[in-house]
């Protein structure tokens, strides 16, 4: 269980599904279905979304490229955190957003895997959280022209890799969408 005191609750979080960032990641479709339905199942069951939205030279705040996709609302009163780095909760106020929300386990989809979601349930993990990694809901796109394995490798090592992450008092895990309650 986390190590977070008096942080029963669980949140979603949905990381940079924004045009600008999966506008050529691998299964783009499919995971935005997926991460839809994974909304869906957490407001129906109570559970708090929130949503992290980046912002850099490449996703000028207001653009086209840094709106979230059209498949994807926020929803009422559910937080959105602006970030400049990969990780989340680097220089953002993501820690009192969920220290609010007494939330101590994270649920965590989005893009991009070889960056942002990696530098998040890292950041999550290392901070006291249980980290939840949802293996087909997040994506990247193909930056093997950079030495990267193509993508589909980087999602599956990123998988098997954290399923296999422990810390004292703290779970990682990976779960599809389809076995991820709230």
């Amino acid at each position: 269980m986390t190590t977070l005191p008096d942080r029963p609750q669980t949140a979603l979080l949905v990381i940079d599904v924004q045009n600008g960032v999966v506008a050529d990641a691998v299964d783009r479709d499919g995971v935005i279905t997926r991460i839809r339905s994974l909304v869906e199942n957490a407001r129906a069951a109570g559970t708090p979304v929130v949503w992290v939205q980046h912002t850099d030279d490449d996703l000028p705040v207001g653009t086209a490229p840094w709106e979230l996709v059209p498949e994807l609302q926020v929803g009422e009163g559910e937080p959105v955190v602006s970030k400049s780095y990969g990780d989340s909760f680097e220089a953002t106020d993501l820690e009192d957003v969920l220290a609010s929300l007494r939330a101590g386990r994270l649920v965590v989809t989005g893009a991009q895997t070889d960056a942002c979601i990696r530098s998040t349930i890292h950041g999550a993990f290392v901070r006291g959280y249980d980290v939840t990694l949802v293996g087909d809901a997040h994506t990247t796109e193909d930056h093997s022209r950079w030495g990267a394995p193509p993508p589909e490798q980087v999602i599956a090592h990123t998988n098997l890799y954290w399923q296999f992450q422990d810390g004292p008092g703290r779970t990682a895990a990976v779960a599809t969408a389809a076995e991820v309650s709230f």
